[in-house]
């Protein structure tokens, strides 16, 4: 009997870190909760997969309106920029950064630094006029892992 009573609380803790694990990610835009952004009907989803041309969508959209400060969503080492596009738009800016064992890069961003470490809740940033170059769509951060894997259990 007292096995079986061990056993259960040991499956609890491993079930229960596993759950602390699944939401990494701390607010990454101001006044947000990481709302991730849904479909429209010009620009297409937001979710990971989602249909691109040919292609799919290598990472996550989560809201941040143009202007918003963005922040450190864990403490984190910035490795380097990060350019979505390579063209200098309005909105080809970005970090990639790492921390906790995740490497990633937010995009639509304009870092304060290229280099250096921050702790979790500080300013990185702020958020692109992604309306310059999109009008309509909902303002986001795309998160993208650098394995390209999907980021949204860490959400």
């Amino acid at each position: 009997m007292r096995l079986y009573i061990a056993f259960g609380f040991l499956l609890l803790a491993v079930l229960c870190s596993l759950c602390v694990d699944a939401q990494v990610f701390g607010p990454i835009c101001g006044g947000s909760s990481n709302r991730k952004r849904g479909c429209d009907s010009r620009y297409g989803c937001g979710h990971y997969g989602a249909k691109r041309g040919k292609g799919k969508h290598l990472g996550l959209d989560i809201l941040c309106g143009d202007g918003a400060t963005v922040y450190a969503p864990f403490d984190v080492k910035i490795n380097r920029r990060a350019r979505p596009y390579g063209n200098g738009n309005a909105i080809d800016d970005g970090i990639n950064v790492s921390g906790r064992g995740l490497c990633f890069s937010l995009f639509y961003v304009k870092p304060d630094s290229y280099s250096g470490t921050l702790k979790k809740g500080q300013r990185i940033g702020r958020m692109l006029p992604m309306q310059r170059v999109y009008p309509g769509i909902p303002s986001h951060v795309h998160v993208q892992m650098c394995d390209r894997s999907d980021p949204t259990k860490y959400f």
